[in-house]
């Protein structure tokens, strides 16, 4: 069966879009099974860990590691075994009669492979506030479970109304002296027992119907307060805070993949069966295609899954 593929390129066995912690495992697995994985690094080699100060609950670190060392560490493992790395961003995928995918990057080039794995991640929705990219692991961030344990009696917030924020909220309050949680509106969005939990825990400021205008900053460039807009009134006002936990959502890197893939109501992928997809020889890995746990861990074991899954496709259709 391995004339299922006739290329007119370079034929990769199989090429991963994206790094982070999925793609770089995938990378590992691969790579050791001899299949010579090809990593298009996009835009954000990496991931979100790059922008992440101290990680905590990797497993192995028992004194916590940087989050840009930890992405450095999995990229040389991966690179030992073989992986090699280009810096190009994807623009679409297409699967061709014979089998294969076509890639095409940004700068016009076409790559051939006969497996995919997607590992681009989810990039989480940010109000667009001027200095809000400078201030992300400053005092700014959207994942509470990774970087709530280190605002410790001190008060934060949390954006959002939805289920995201309320959960976030509930867990902050296990390490902040007060969450504050500032709502656009004057009810949360959140299902009824998400939103009675998180109204009913005394340590959960409800802030309504308001936004924040503006991050404020200390001598050392880290989030000191923030400036509040009731959107009712239009008063102004500033509000003390350590950090600043935005719940907004997230939005999935798959936007390029077409009709190859089914996305729920959020565009996040719908894996089939493990990590494979509705196309053959597609796998999706990571926060593409997780919207419950978003974890650095959890990512990691689904780029292993999926390295595995497409070494068994490959193999069926003759690559050894």
């Amino acid at each position: 069966m391995a004339d299922l593929f006739s290329p007119t390129h370079i034929m990769e066995n199989l090429i991963i879009i994206g790094t982070g912690c999925a793609g770089f495992t995938a990378a590992i697995y691969a790579a050791r099974a001899n299949l010579k994985p090809l990593i298009l690094a996009g835009n954000m080699p990496g991931g979100q860990l790059t922008t992440t100060t101290e990680v905590e609950n990797f497993p192995g670190f028992p004194k916590g590691i940087m989050g840009p060392e930890l992405m450095m560490n999995m990229q040389a493992q991966a690179e030992r075994f073989g992986t090699r790395i280009e810096y190009a961003m994807v623009t679409s995928v297409a699967k061709t009669a014979e089998g294969h995918f076509d890639i095409t990057t940004e700068d016009g080039k076409v790559y051939q492979a006969k497996a995919v794995i997607v590992a681009t991640g989810a990039s989480p929705r940010h109000l667009g506030l001027p200095n809000e990219k400078q201030l992300i692991g400053r005092g700014l961030t959207s994942c509470a479970t990774c970087d709530g344990a280190f605002y410790r009696n001190v008060p934060v917030a949390v954006i959002g109304g939805g289920d995201s924020a309320c959960e976030e909220a509930n867990f902050l309050t296990k390490f902040a002296s007060t969450v504050y949680l500032i709502h656009r509106r004057d009810t949360l969005r959140a299902s009824k027992i998400m939103a009675d939990r998180a109204l009913a825990n005394p340590k959960i400021k409800p802030v309504w119907n308001s936004t924040v205008a503006e991050y404020l900053t200390d001598e050392k460039g880290e989030v000191r307060a923030v400036t509040l807009e009731n959107l009712v009134t239009g008063e102004k006002s500033e509000l003390d805070l350590k950090c600043v936990f935005v719940a907004i959502g997230h939005v999935p890197n798959a936007q390029f993949l077409g009709d190859l893939v089914d996305k729920d109501e959020n565009g996040y992928i719908i894996q089939t069966k493990g990590t494979r997809t509705k196309t053959e020889g597609l796998f999706a890995a990571g926060d593409v295609a997780d919207h419950v746990y978003r974890q650095a861990i959890t990512a990691a074991g689904q780029g292993c899954a999926s390295a595995l899954e497409a070494e068994r496709y490959l193999s069926e259709h003759g690559v050894h």
